[in-house]
C-alpha cells in the first residue's frame, strides 16, 4: 500500500512539474523563508513572525474575483488552529489527531499519519483539542502532541522517525504549539498553566530527539529570580509556553513568550513571580537566558504573553531600531528593543481599566484602583477580560502601511478572589470564574489596524455577533486576510479597512491563513473548523455554526 502511495505521489509530481525528491531543508532555507513566496517553511511565514507576503498578484483591484480552488476534509470536528507549511510542492497540515501531506494545487492527499493519543488525554486539555502546526528541517517534519510528546516524521513518506516524551499529561501538561527550528535546534513549549504546572521550554536534537536543554519559566528557590516567589510556590507557578517563538538569526536570539501565573489568585504568590507573563530572549544552542521583560508582574488576570509578537526593523524617535512588537493580552501594545529588552513604547490598544499606564522608567504597570480593590478582596468589572485585548491568534504586519493587523476583543469580566487549592490534574485558579461579559451596545471585537508605537487604531472593522479568534495575513497587494467565528473567509483593504471579498467556509475559522505561489500563480490557504477556547466558553451563538474541519485554497481565476 505504501509503495502505491509513493508511486501516486511521483506521478502527480511529474504532472505538476515539481521535483519528487524532497531535498533537505537547510538553516539558510529557513532564514530566507519570508523572501521565498513559493514555500512556507516556518510558523509565522518567516522567523520574524510578521505573517507578511511580498506577493501582490492578488490585490485590492482583483480580490473580489477570488474563488475557492479546492477543499479537503480533515474528518475532524475539533477546532482547527493550524498553520499550513509548503515545501517543494507539498503542503503539510496538522490536527490534534493527524499529520497530513497534500498536493497544494489540487488538494489531493499524498499521505496521512495518525497521532496515537491516550483515550483519557482530552479531559486534561485546558482550552480546546487542537494543534497549531509543524516545523520542517533536514527532510523531517516536527510536531507536538496533546499528550506532551515531540515527534519527528519523514517529510517524504510520513514515517515516524523518533518520538520523545516532554512531560506527563496527567499533571495537566499538553503540547499544542508548532515547534521552532533555530540554529539547528528544535525548540518546543508547553501548555497547562491552569493546572498548577511549572512551565518550561525545551531544546531537542533534530536528528535523534536527544534532549539538549531545558529552561524552567518559574524561578525556583536558589535560582536567579527565585526570591520573587514565596516559599515553594514556583513549583506550581504556571508560566506556560504554549505558542511558538520568533528568531533573529543575526543576533542568534530566540524570543519566547510565557503565560499566566498559578494560581490566578496572585495574593497566594506575592511577588513579581519571574518569569510569568514575560518575553524571554534565549540562545537556541544552550537555552541560556540573555534578557527578559516582564509585562505583568504578579499577574492575576491570566494576561498571557505567550503570543510573542513580531520582530520589526523600524524607526523610533527618528532612530533605526531592531524591535519586538507585541499586542499583549493585558491591553497594552509594547515595543521593545530586541537586542536588550529596553522598553520603547507601551500604550493601550483596547479599553483598559486594570492599570492606569505603563511606567516608562521601570517598565511596570501602574495598577488602578480597580486592581487595588480586587487585591483587597473586592469584586470588580475588569477590562480587558481573561481573553485579553487580543487572544492567542497572531497578528500581521505591513511594512508599507506601518500598521499591525489584529483581531482585537471588546469584552470584560467579573473578578473575585477565592481560596486556591492545588489538586493534580485539576484547574488551579483561586478565583470565582463565571466567564466573560459582552457589552450590550457595542461589538464584541474588531479587525483592527494599529500603530505599534502609539496603540492608536487607524481603522477597525466590527465583527457582528461573535468576535474573531483567527490569525491575520498581510500582503504587498495591500490586503489583509482573516476569518470569522461564523465561517466567513474575508479579504480586506489594508489601507481603508473595507471588505473586498467574503466566502462562507461552512464552519468557524480560528486558523492562520497563508499565501504562496506556484507556476506564477498566487494562492491563499486557510483551515476552517470552529472550536478552540471560544468553544470552551460555551457561547450559545456557536450553535448556529457547525463543527467540521476543512482546508480551503483560493485564487483569482
Amino acid at each position: 500500500m505504501n509503495s502505491i502511495r509513493i508511486l501516486v505521489t511521483a506521478v502527480l509530481a511529474l504532472t505538476l512539474g515539481w521535483s519528487t525528491a524532497l531535498q533537505a531543508q537547510t538553516l539558510d532555507d529557513l532564514k530566507a523563508d519570508a523572501r521565498t513566496p513559493g514555500d512556507v517553511l516556518t510558523y509565522g511565514m518567516g522567523y520574524s513572525n510578521q505573517r507578511y507576503s511580498p506577493l501582490k498578484d492578488i490585490n485590492r483591484g482583483n480580490a473580489g474575483k477570488l474563488q475557492p480552488v479546492w477543499a479537503y476534509s480533515l474528518n475532524n470536528p475539533q477546532g482547527q488552529e493550524s498553520q499550513p507549511l509548503i515545501y517543494q510542492g507539498v503542503m503539510y497540515i496538522t490536527t490534534s489527531k493527524d499529520t497530513i501531506a497534500l498536493d497544494p494545487i489540487t488538494g489531493k492527499q499524498l499521505w496521512k499519519q495518525d497521532v496515537d493519543l491516550p483515550q483519557d488525554v482530552f479531559k486534561y486539555a485546558c482550552c480546546g483539542i487542537i494543534n497549531r502546526g509543524a516545523a520542517i528541517y533536514d527532510g523531517k517534519l516536527f510536531r507536538t502532541t496533546l499528550d506532551a510528546n515531540v515527534v519527528a516524521l519523514d517529510a517524504k513518506s510520513g514515517k515516524q522517525l523518533w518520538k520523545v516524551k516532554a512531560a506527563d499529561y496527567k499533571d495537566g501538561h499538553a503540547m499544542t504549539g508548532a515547534p521552532l527550528v533555530a540554529n539547528g535546534v528544535v525548540i518546543t513549549g508547553i501548555a497547562g498553566g491552569e493546572y498548577g504546572t511549572r512551565g518550561f521550554i525545551d531544546g531537542w536534537d533534530p536528528a535523534t530527539g536527544k534532549h539538549l536543554w531545558k529552561f524552567w519559566t518559574t524561578a525556583a528557590p536558589g535560582e536567579k529570580g527565585g526570591d520573587t516567589w514565596p516559599g515553594d510556590t514556583a513549583m506550581h507557578g504556571g508560566a506556560p509556553t504554549w505558542l511558538t517563538g520568533a528568531y533573529d538569526p543575526d543576533l542568534d536570539l530566540v524570543y519566547w513568550g510565557t503565560g499566566n501565573g498559578g494560581p490566578w489568585n496572585a495574593e497566594a504568590r506575592k511577588g513579581d513571580n519571574l518569569y510569568i507573563c514575560s518575553v524571554l530572549a534565549l540562545r537556541p544552542k544552550t537555552g541560556e537566558l540573555v534578557w527578559h521583560y516582564q509585562f505583568s508582574p504578579n499577574d492575576l488576570y491570566d494576561y498571557d504573553a505567550t503570543e510573542v509578537g513580531m520582530l520589526l526593523d523600524m524607526k523610533v524617535d527618528g532612530k533605526a531600531r531592531k524591535v519586538l512588537a507585541q499586542a499583549n493580552r493585558n491591553g497594552f501594545f509594547y515595543v521593545l528593543d530586541r537586542t536588550n529588552g529596553q522598553l520603547l513604547a507601551a500604550n493601550p490598544y483596547v479599553k483598559v481599566n486594570w492599570a492606569d499606564r505603563i511606567d516608562m522608567k521601570t517598565g511596570r504597570p501602574v495598577e488602578s484602583e480597580v486592581t487595588k480593590r480586587i487585591r483587597a478582596g473586592g469584586t470588580e468589572t475588569v477590562w480587558p477580560s481573561v481573553l485579553g485585548g487580543k487572544n492567542w491568534s497572531p497578528m500581521s504586519w505591513n511594512p508599507e502601511t506601518g500598521l499591525a493587523y489584529a483581531n482585537t476583543l471588546n469584552i470584560s469580566w467579573q473578578y473575585t478572589f477565592a481560596k486556591p487549592e492545588y489538586k493534580r490534574g485539576e484547574w488551579y485558579l483561586g478565583m470565582d470564574f463565571k466567564g466573560v461579559d459582552f457589552p450590550k451596545d457595542q461589538p464584541n471585537g474588531y479587525l483592527s489596524a494599529i500603530d505599534p508605537l502609539t496603540g492608536k487604531t487607524k481603522w477597525k472593522l466590527a465583527w457582528p455577533g461573535q468576535p474573531s479568534m483567527a490569525g491575520t495575513l498581510s500582503t504587498a497587494g495591500e490586503l489583509v486576510f482573516t476569518g470569522a467565528a461564523t465561517g466567513e473567509f474575508i479579504a480586506v483593504d489594508a489601507v481603508k479597512g473595507t471588505k473586498l471579498y467574503e466566502f462562507n467556509t461552512g464552519s468557524g475559522i480560528v486558523g492562520l491563513p497563508i499565501t504562496w505561489e506556484a507556476n506564477g500563480k498566487q494562492y491563499v490557504t486557510v483551515l476552517s473548523g470552529a472550536g478552540g477556547v471560544w468553544g470552551i466558553l460555551g457561547d450559545e451563538r456557536m450553535a448556529a455554526t457547525p463543527a467540521g474541519g476543512m482546508v480551503w485554497t483560493f485564487a483569482v481565476k
